[in-house]
């Protein structure tokens, strides 16, 4: 038997006082806050009454951090998974506003449907795809965790939804430490609930 519903968590807040888009970057560990809000994430899958038997995380150290509290509350070590990790970007490493105000670096923006910035969002898609896969084919009972990154899962909803991949990344309805559900039905993946257990946090370095 493959899973029951697997949940797409996002990482808590991030200890980023320079406002730097981090990306890939390593050591850029939680915020005291952001420790809080992923165990209210946990605590919320927690509250759902599902059993857990599936960890899985990018391999960066935020989201490490954030399937702790998961660790702790359903005893399960998490599984890295370089498939759910935050897409490559040529903005790492900088601050956003100000990037965008050099003229010599409009030309990233030029088509921003595939984004000319970063990592093709066909290319997020496939990756996701075959990491919700793999943790549902691979659960024999009971529920998924994958602790991920904002573009990543929200490509994946819409990508399941069967919607434009191109949109403005302002507009995602991803939170800081929120919890996108799914389910599937043969090969057919469909979304079945969206949560925001910890809606606060600054959200500052997202690709």
């Amino acid at each position: 038997m493959p899973a029951e519903r697997l949940h797409l968590v996002r990482h808590g807040e991030v200890h980023n006082p320079r406002r730097v888009l981090y990306g890939r970057l390593p050591h850029y560990r939680l915020s005291e806050a952001g420790r809080a809000m992923a165990r209210s994430a946990a605590e919320y899958v927690q509250g759902l009454d599902r059993p857990v038997t599936t960890l899985r995380c990018s391999p960066l150290q935020r989201t490490q951090e954030s399937a702790e509290p998961f660790s702790e509350i359903f005893g399960l070590a998490p599984a890295l998974d370089e498939r759910v990790i935050e897409p490559a970007n040529v903005f790492e490493g900088t601050n956003m506003r100000r990037s965008l105000q050099d003229p010599r670096n409009w030309w990233h923006l030029r088509n921003p449907s595939v984004p000319s910035w970063g990592e093709p969002y066909t290319s997020i898609a496939e990756r996701m795809e075959q990491a919700m896969n793999s943790a549902w084919n691979e659960t024999e009972r009971g529920d998924a965790v994958i602790v991920s990154h904002q573009a990543p899962i929200w490509i994946a909803h819409l990508h399941v939804a069967g919607l434009r991949l191109r949109h403005d990344p302002r507009t995602r309805r991803c939170a800081l430490s929120s919890v996108t559900s799914f389910e599937r039905v043969g090969d057919v993946w469909r979304e079945v609930g969206y949560a925001e257990p910890a809606a606060a946090g600054v959200d500052l370095g997202a690709v």
